[in-house]
């Protein structure tokens, strides 16, 4: 079974990353081939309250379906309420997330601590299947640590709960982003279910989307790499494709998108955040340029977007004639 926001046989998603994949990053992913994009995670508890900033990362704009808002928390009645809210702004599905590792939403039960409690996963998946007007997902990890791997048990419960879709994301809670994710449970869960399985986990070249596909995978999610590197899903979409990798970008092409980069920031931010956001995005930008340290080092000393887009100018100006 496919869903409906499965728009390719074999899509390249956007993870979602907090205060990463926020609306000026999803419009560059989707402009270099990310096929489905993903908001920041979202706090239901935030949402419910109404508080301001929790309702501006799940916005979204006409131009970025498909495109799902994800969710987390930890109490039914909070997350029906929450996917009421969310659903009014017309995402392609809802992402319910239990596999975030980070210790303050584990020990609010959030998150991948929800892999500690299966019967209340249930229900939380259960619950926002019946709640949601769109198709519902579902992110998570391995399980706890080494000794409680409940992937299997976990696809079961989300597959009968209905969702339609789960992403799985091959290390434990307890692994954070450390050591290798274990791809070979993809393989186990896409025979154990039979809904859209989507591998998450250590994807860092299109060889790597290719080599997740072959275990079975019915689509590729990739987080880090793409903060770094978001010319991954095009040059992975190429590699599939033709079966040859593709050049990297040029310092032309790099400098570009990273002025469009700013104008959006500009247009979505405010001048401080703008600078701020994109800071993560620079070693990415500027990779390979003389003296990259040097200019990554003098760029996160600015604090004025029209400041920064002079000095990115200047830059270009410069190491294009150089490189």
């Amino acid at each position: 079974m496919k869903t409906n926001f499965l728009n390719r046989d074999t899509p390249l998603i956007l993870a979602p990353m907090d205060d990463v994949t926020d609306i000026p990053f999803r419009r560059i992913c989707r402009q270099l081939g990310a096929d489905i994009v993903m908001t920041e995670f979202t706090s239901c508890e935030a949402l419910i309250r109404g508080i301001p900033k929790s309702l501006a990362r799940i916005r979204i704009q006409p131009d970025e379906h498909p495109v799902g808002i994800q969710l987390f928390g930890s109490r039914v009645e909070s997350m029906e309420k929450a996917v009421d809210i969310a659903s009014q702004l017309q995402p392609d599905f809802i992402d319910i997330n239990c596999g975030c590792w980070a210790r303050n939403h584990a020990q609010r039960g959030e998150g991948a601590a929800l892999l500690k409690d299966l019967p209340l996963l249930e229900r939380i998946v259960a619950a926002v299947v019946k709640t949601s007007p769109v198709p519902v997902t579902v992110k998570t990890r391995l399980g706890w640590d080494q000794n409680s791997i409940v992937i299997l048990d976990v696809a079961r419960i989300v597959e009968q709960a209905g969702a339609q879709a789960l992403t799985i994301h091959c290390r434990t809670r307890n692994q954070a982003y450390k050591g290798a994710a274990d791809w070979q449970w993809l393989a186990k869960v896409k025979a154990t279910i039979s809904i859209p399985v989507i591998g998450n986990g250590d994807v860092q070249t299109p060889v790597d989307v290719r080599a997740m596909l072959d275990l079975g995978c019915d689509g590729v999610m990739i987080g880090r790499e793409a903060i770094i590197n978001p010319w991954i899903f095009k040059m992975s979409r190429h590699y599939l494709e033709t079966g040859e990798e593709s050049a990297p970008p040029s310092p032309g092409e790099r400098f570009q998108i990273c002025l469009q980069h700013l104008n959006l920031a500009e247009q979505y931010k405010s001048p401080r955040w703008g600078t701020v956001h994109l800071r993560k995005h620079f070693i990415g930008y500027i990779r390979g340029f003389p003296e990259a340290a040097h200019i990554r080092s003098s760029l996160f000393k600015i604090n004025d977007l029209g400041i920064l887009r002079e000095t990115l100018l200047a830059y270009q100006d410069h190491y294009l004639r150089v490189v």
